[in-house]
């Protein structure tokens, strides 16, 4: 694939042209060597490349963007190693200004430098048509602005460089951060010019990744969705808080007006009518069917589901992390859903989600309703998706929602093939991927096996590829939802209506039909609208964001780290709860919805604002 292959490398001139440059000093060092690299279609296409090769992998993997391993840094996910890990640092509250963890603000504004400097430049290649340059210059432009967002919603606002000439040099002790509404002004603005340049689709797999209209559109509904929830809409926290200018960093009060831009965002997006909720044609039962649909996600690659994607063609590093030590050759079992993921699926038959809450020792607020049962086993239980040899399972894991077994491999369940005989999973100590202290293991009771393709036999070294989604469109139809819940001309119907087409590919029924007491109560719907994000994109990024934007971190992000009691030398004792097997709690403070700005910045631009509580 070009965009992989020759699309994403480098030249070294234009290492050598970036390296030495502050992220900030606009000033181009050799003009002659720009020219040249100009002047020509293969090096302007790799530079192009270079502005997108600053994306972050923000699925599980650390990367340079520092925007990787969010489930780690979230509720959905609970990694199994106890020391030498950064998100550990940061659930335990102790990160600061100096924190190195996950900080990309200079990375983030390497990049804006880097799509600034194609922007200006690209019309020199006139060894591509006028039509050709116009949509890479809409595709940087659009990556411009993406990794604003990028720093917008980690760090709330930030210095908006704009289009500066390229002679002009910016100097840090004149920068402070522009407001939040000239923020997104200037991307909103940006977003809709690269969108109208862009093209509607790429028909050439080879550039599949380059982005698009819907591409635009869709950055621009999560941004203003973002904006319109009370983090960023009138959140008391940021009250007062002003720049150097004496400007308001923040809106002083909140704007529900906010979320009929949201929804009409959203909803042109849907109108594009050019995605679709993959389903798998293949299989005729129905439940399987929900179930492969769901996995055929990542599975079926480039499938029309995805808006925005890109390759992981050498997913060892994601896929071995999810297998069991000692069941395969590779298998590092760190890779975990928290016990309140597992806990979040909803069942089957009812369709409700069957925790509501927890009690002061762990263990859950359960809905009568739903159809769960937290104690005790069935015996000769055969997994829905695998079909092997029946198991004692214990009865929480049975009768859940498609998606459940698609993503997670529970304690007692069969490895996801038979490449190598039949293989069962016991975390429990003395099982057969037992629990330790420390070293490779699972330690909340179940693995996370959703990305990991059953076809692969990785004990040969197989571990597939999938294509992963920056954007698809089960995230847009639970945003329009969310938008429709909350805007002043409140529309129940339609929120109703999009919130069931991701329960429908699972199976599900309508979410008026399993809460009937939902219609008319806004509160309700809006709870469970977050219920089944929670579950539909669990592990793709979202969740980290979502509970800080909703601002209910404070409750969400605090207290023990729950799991199966997997100390116990009986597979039956293991499945009883406790907070004794991960050390430590989450901690989670107000000061800690937005990340500070980091102490190399205080340095470098003494007049920049710091962020609440830091």
């Amino acid at each position: 694939m070009k965009m992989n292959k020759i699309f994403w490398l480098l030249i070294p001139f234009l290492l050598l042209i970036t390296a030495c440059e502050r992220y900030l000093d606009v000033e181009l060092q050799n003009q002659l060597t720009l020219d040249e690299t100009f002047s020509k279609r293969q090096t302007t296409e790799s530079f192009l490349a270079n502005v997108y090769s600053y994306l972050p992998q923000d699925n599980m993997i650390m990367d340079r963007a520092g925007e990787s391993e969010l489930p780690g840094r979230s509720d959905e996910g609970l990694y199994s190693w106890v020391s030498g890990v950064p998100w550990l640092n940061m659930n335990s509250g102790s990160q600061t200004p100096a924190s190195p963890w996950y900080y990309s603000w200079d990375h983030n504004y390497k990049a804006i430098k880097q799509a600034t400097i194609f922007i200006e430049n690209a019309d020199k290649c006139l060894e591509l048509s006028p039509a050709q340059r116009e949509v890479m210059k809409a595709e940087s432009r659009f990556l411009r602005a993406y990794y604003y967002f990028l720093l917008l919603k980690k760090y709330g606002p930030v210095y908006v460089w704009g289009d500066k000439e390229s002679d002009i040099t910016i100097k840090g002790k004149d920068i402070d951060r522009h407001t939040l509404d000239e923020n997104v002004s200037f991307l909103v603005a940006e977003l809709d010019r690269a969108a109208g340049a862009l093209p509607e689709v790429i028909t050439d797999q080879a550039w599949y990744g380059r982005v698009t209209k819907g591409v635009a559109l869709t950055a621009k509904a999560e941004l203003l969705l973002y904006m319109a929830r009370p983090l960023f809409n009138g959140c008391n926290l940021y009250v007062g808080l002003k720049n150097k200018d004496g400007k308001f960093l923040f809106p002083q009060a909140p704007d529900p007006n906010k979320w009929e831009l949201a929804a009409q965002a959203a909803k042109a997006v849907i109108d594009l009518n050019r995605y679709e909720l993959y389903t798998d044609n293949q299989e005729t039962d129905p439940f399987r069917k929900a179930m492969k649909s769901y996995m055929g996600i990542y599975f079926s690659l480039w499938n029309k589901e995805i808006i925005w994607g890109r390759w992981d063609a050498d997913p060892f590093q994601f896929v071995s992390r999810c297998a069991p030590p000692q069941i395969v050759k590779q298998g590092f079992g760190g890779y975990a859903p928290s016990l309140k993921l597992v806990d979040a699926y909803p069942m089957a038959t009812s369709g409700r989600y069957p925790v509501t809450g927890y009690q002061a020792d762990g263990n859950p607020v359960i809905d009568p309703q739903s159809g769960y049962s937290e104690n005790g086993f069935v015996d000769n239980f055969i997994h829905p998706l695998d079909n092997f040899a029946p198991v004692k399972a214990h009865k929480s894991t049975v009768g859940r929602d498609a998606r459940f077994y698609a993503s997670v491999l529970a304690n007692g369940f069969w490895w996801i093939n038979t490449y190598h005989g039949q293989k069962r999973v016991t975390f429990n100590a003395g099982g057969t991927s037992p629990y330790t202290q420390s070293g490779d293991c699972v330690k909340s009771g179940y693995l996370w096996r959703r990305m990991s393709d059953p076809t692969n036999d990785i004990d040969q070294g197989q571990w597939g590829k999938f294509s992963w989604p920056y954007y698809r469109l089960a995230e847009i139809y639970l945003d329009y939802a969310e938008a429709c819940n909350e805007k002043p001309s409140r529309n129940e119907a339609e929120a109703l209506q999009y919130v069931n087409k991701t329960r429908a590919r699972s199976g599900l029924n309508k979410l008026e039909e399993a809460y009937p007491e939902v219609i008319g109560d806004q509160a309700l719907l809006r709870e469970l609208i977050r219920k089944e994000r929670m579950v539909e994109l669990a592990f793709e990024g979202h969740r980290y964001y979502d509970i800080r934007t909703w601002m209910i971190a404070e409750k969400e992000f605090n207290g023990p780290n729950y799991t199966r009691n997997l100390a116990a030398s009986s597979y039956e004792d293991s499945w009883t709860r406790t907070k004794d097997i991960f050390p430590g709690n989450m901690v989670f403070l107000p000061k800690n919805y937005l990340f500070p700005i980091y102490q190399g910045q205080l340095s470098e631009m003494p007049n920049i604002t710091q962020n609440y509580g830091w």
